[in-house]
This record gives C-alpha cells, structure tokens and sequence, in this order.
C-alpha cells in the first residue's frame, strides 16, 4: 500500500522554492507519530534539493509543479515534484559565472535515489528523491 503525501502544494513562480523550503522544514523536525527529527547536515541537503528541484521544474517547464512529500519508514523522506514537462532532466556544464548547471548534479549527488517517472497518457513526468535523515 503506498504512502499517502503528508504534504502536497502546488507551486509556481518565482517564490516557488521558498514556498517549498517553507512547508518542508516541519517534516524534518520529530513529529507525533514519533518519527525523530533529520540532523542538521541531513536537513540542509533536504532543502538544497528540494529547491533545486522546484527552481527546476519551475523554470524549464511551464505550468508550475507539484511537491509531495513524506517520511519514509526507515525515517527518511521521500520528495516528489512532478511538471509539466515529458523531457529528461539532463546534465549540463554547471556555469562558473553563476549561470546554473548546478542543480541536477546536486541531485544526483545527494539524493539516495533519484528516477524519473514519466505520466503515461498525460505527459509530463515525477522526479523521485529519496533522503536519509542521517
């Protein structure tokens, strides 16, 4: 049986990632069903990719993006942002003046597991994120 979101938001523009950033730091922290609370390092990579995510989808895609979020039962948390899009995030040379290329080797880097899912019959695709609360 899958997981329900805890947290679900559509998002868009260019408050977007703050937006996400926001509503996620709750799920990091211990909750009443005693999931304990992401460490600091564990915490701001969540973040980090959260953010690149959403700045991502935001920005190469039209129509906005939906997050969904929730804490796994090894204690992690699994992200999802799905867009309007049906083309593969791609590498790219990350800019040294501040002109991005960052953000999906961070990802990748950080995440446990990262896949693409693509909507079947209504375009679009899910990136999948899988973060260690440790």
């Amino acid at each position: 049986m899958p997981l329900l979101p805890i947290l679900h938001l559509e998002l868009n523009g260019p408050g977007a990632a703050g937006a996400a950033r926001s509503a996620a730091r709750g799920l990091l922290e211990p909750s009443e069903a005693g999931d304990r609370a992401f460490t600091a390092v564990a915490r701001d990579t969540a973040l980090l990719v959260i953010s690149e995510l959403v700045t991502n989808a935001v920005r190469h895609t039209s129509g906005g993006c939906v997050l969904d979020m929730h804490r796994t039962p090894d204690g992690g948390l699994d992200v999802d942002v799905s867009d309007t899009s049906s083309a593969e995030p791609r590498l790219r040379d990350p800019g040294q003046q501040g002109e991005g290329g960052w953000g999906w080797h961070l990802v990748n880097r950080l995440g446990k597991e990262v896949d693409v899912r693509h909507l079947a019959g209504q375009g679009g695709k899910t990136i999948h994120v899988h973060l260690d609360r440790t």
